[in-house]
Parts: C-alpha cells; sequence; structure tokens
C-alpha cells in the first residue's frame, strides 16, 4: 500500500510543478491555490510512504516521479523542447527509479 501513496504523492508533485508554471508566479489566483494544495498533499503522502519505505528510496522515487512527470509534461502541454539528450536523460533518470525499488528492502 505504501508503494501506492508514493506513487500518488509523485503524482501531486507533478500537479504541482505543472500549475506553478501556470500561476505565473503565483500572480494567478486558481493555479496558485492549486499549486500549494498540491504541494501540501504530496508531502503528506510522502511522510505516509516513508512510515514503511526507507526515507533514501522514498524521496528519490518521489523526486524521479515529479521531474519526469513535469519533464513530460512541459513536452505534451507547454510546448517545450525536445531533443535525444532530454529523453535520455529522462531514461536514465527512470532507471535510476527501477533499480531503487529493485533494491529496496520493502
Amino acid at each position: 500500500m505504501a508503494w501506492f501513496v508514493l506513487f500518488g504523492a509523485g503524482l501531486l508533485e507533478i500537479v504541482w510543478a505543472f500549475t506553478m508554471k501556470k500561476s505565473e508566479g503565483f500572480t494567478l489566483l486558481v493555479p496558485s491555490a492549486v499549486t500549494i494544495v498540491a504541494m501540501i498533499g504530496s508531502v503528506w503522502l510522502l511522510a505516509l510512504a516513508m512510515r514503511s519505505i526507507p526515507l533514501g528510496t522514498a524521496y528519490t522515487i518521489w523526486t524521479g516521479i515529479g521531474a519526469v512527470g513535469a519533464f513530460l509534461f512541459g513536452i505534451l502541454a507547454l510546448g517545450e523542447s525536445s531533443s535525444p539528450l532530454r529523453w535520455l536523460a529522462a531514461a536514465l533518470i527512470v532507471s535510476g527509479l527501477v533499480l531503487m525499488k529493485a533494491t529496496s528492502s520493502d
């Protein structure tokens, strides 16, 4: 169950990164509010997951989901650049997440 909670925390991290970008420096009310709520929810779910998942594993996977998810959202929803090196970097992050999960004691 903790892994599902951690995945949810990672998804909320993607939400807050995306809505923070859309808030234009916290000058727009709705995206700013969504950002803050998603941040709180993401950290809260991360804390719950850390009850049974080791700190290093949980934090690495949480930030990795957020980083790769924000990368994908940037390309798909915001038209950010997509180059082979950026895709390689994202693939390396994902491979690191897989290795972290595979070597986790939980």
